[in-house]
């Protein structure tokens, strides 16, 4: 008897997945966009149950996003497995500048490994064509690319088509010629590719309609791998559009067959509250599927389900916890779906679930200088900036959540402007859209904590309590009925709010898109500014994360 598959498997921001089988294990690879490391991978042994167990770009050799704005970096990241090598490709796009900001750039890079856990090789540059490269793996033992094509000439389609070219394992670039095998459906902004082969046909899998509401899986066939391509006679095969379902954007996922012969899809899919807003953005969900009489894949339900039946045969193991040769020791596995999570900071480094913006913390963090707290070394930088904060966050998974930490920080008192020092707690979309509980130094009023909100251009204190005398500060957030009230305590027992509740679809991508082309997720996190330059440390014992009702 099978488990049942609860959706999103994967929840929060993570978007555009990739899946594949090794054996009887299951990999699948996210977007990242602008946060660091690059690519997450998560890994199960039935589709029930899945483990984020590492990242495929952890070295700025390998992934550089100082040109990197909100909403752009990682896009649609490809996994796949060569039997025949015993070896990991991932394909993966770093696209800098912005799709409304153009020159518009989408280099496109492989990197390999033997351990799905990395360590990863460093990367090749393929091509510049268009995002959303995809590596298939022909029975004869040859390679393709594809990707999705962008032509920015006036007058012509943006999305025109899916680019083939023949991958040299040998000479480690792409050869012969390029062809364009397929221009897409009447659904337009065809993107995000995948070639697979069953049978005498080649499939082909792409993304249309657009990353919004509109968003659909399509399906098209050719018995020459070049085309042409017929398309599937029920399209799209997959998608929400004009449906009230619990589970929205429905689109851009790949299929992978079970080792007992079953048919599942990896999709990308958001929760949409009031309407429209995607709090936790895109996230990933599966769905069960069979091929017919007539050699095309249907789907159990072409609209995304909450609850769909697990693989019949599926091992009831979780993930096999082992280290990668060169790995450290101390990235332990995170576990999806679990109603709490604490971090003590007792690790020599921080766990998986931890992002930075953009590049990796380095000196800007410790957990040696104070064991058992991370310690946070201010920066002379906005959260607004692009890159180099001392600023930590994790996804939001849950529409219902309370995230709390312990934080000691002291901003001198003999600064001649207030504001120069903080630290605190934030709730993080983007540059334009967060709210921060953070402790700082008033000229006139002395020691304060203030909530902020950022929402496009305005900045705005929404709450300010004094705090003479305090050495510790208990920081917290309840997100419910994406109400978010902040609060603060001395002592983690008695409580005061500070301000009065915020809208949380302010970390929305509908939210942001306001002010430009958004698709991430919202994070909650630490982080600490000194704009004096003296790198004043504020000092974290824990944080905590936990499920609560709506």
């Amino acid at each position: 008897m099978s488990e049942i598959i609860r959706n999103p498997i994967l929840p929060g921001f993570h978007p555009d997945p990739s899946i594949c089988r090794v054996g009887a294990d299951y990999y699948l690879a996210n977007s990242t966009f602008q946060w660091w490391p690059g690519v997450g991978i998560s890994h199960s042994r039935d589709l029930v149950r899945w483990e984020l167990v590492g990242y495929a770009l952890t070295r700025t050799s390998q992934l550089d996003m100082a040109r990197t704005v909100d909403s752009t970096g990682i896009w649609a990241p490809c996994l796949s497995y060569n039997a025949r090598e015993k070896l990991f490709y991932l394909i993966y796009t770093n696209t800098n500048q912005h799709l409304l900001r153009m020159p518009f750039e989408a280099p496109n890079y492989l990197v390999t490994a033997r351990d799905v856990r990395g360590p990863w090789s460093e990367p090749v540059l393929l091509n510049r064509s268009g995002f959303d490269p995809s590596l298939f793996h022909d029975e004869d033992g040859r390679a393709w690319l594809v990707n999705m094509v962008m032509d920015d000439r006036p007058g012509h389609n943006f999305f025109s088509g899916i680019l083939l070219q023949e991958y040299s394992r040998k000479e480690r670039r792409l050869v012969g010629p390029i062809r364009n095998i397929f221009r897409g459906t009447a659904l337009g902004f065809t993107e995000g590719p995948h070639l697979f082969k069953r049978g005498r046909w080649y499939y082909l899998i792409v993304a249309e309609g657009g990353t919004g509401y509109a968003h659909a899986m399509t399906m098209a066939r050719s018995r020459r791998l070049g085309g042409p391509y017929e398309i599937h006679p029920h399209n799209p095969i997959m998608t929400a559009w004009n449906t009230d379902l619990p589970l929205q954007k429905a689109g851009h996922g790949q299929l992978v067959e079970t080792a007992e012969g079953e048919w599942y899809g990896a999709f990308l899919c958001g929760r949409p509250r009031h309407g429209q807003f995607c709090i936790l953005g895109r996230e990933t969900a599966l769905e069960r599927g069979a091929w017919r009489e007539d050699e095309w894949f249907y789907f159990d339900s072409p609209n995304p389900r909450l609850e769909v039946p697990g693989p019949k045969l599926a091992a009831p193991a979780v993930a096999v916890r082992k280290v990668a040769r060169g790995a450290k020791k101390t990235a332990r596995p995170y576990q999806f779906g679990q109603a709490a999570q604490r971090d003590d900071f007792d690790a020599r480094t921080l766990g998986l679930e931890w992002n930075t913006p953009r590049e990796p913390l380095g000196d800007k963090a410790s957990l040696a200088a104070r064991p058992g707290w991370l310690r946070l070394y201010g920066q002379p930088l906005n959260i607004e900036s692009n890159r180099g904060q001392a600023f930590v966050a994790r996804r939001i998974e849950d529409h219902g959540f309370e995230a709390a930490t312990l934080m000691e920080f002291k901003p001198a008192s003999d600064l001649v402007i207030g504001g120069q020092q903080e630290a605190g707690l934030v709730c993080f979309y983007s540059h334009t859209n967060y709210l921060w509980l953070r402790v700082t130094q008033d000229e006139t009023l002395g020691p304060i904590l203030e909530l902020m909100r950022r929402s496009g251009p305005e900045l705005t204190v929404e709450g300010r309590i004094p705090v003479r005398g305090w050495r510790r500060f208990h920081l917290r957030v309840t997100a419910r009925n994406d109400r978010y009230q902040f609060a603060a305590g001395r002592d983690g027992k008695k409580w005061i709010e500070v301000g009065p509740a915020q809208d949380g679809t302010l970390l929305s991508d509908e939210s942001s898109d306001r002010f430009g082309f958004s698709f991430t997720g919202a994070f909650v996190g630490l982080v600490a500014r000194d704009m004096t330059g003296g790198r004043r440390s504020a000092d974290f014992d824990w944080f905590d994360y936990r499920r609560v009702g709506e």
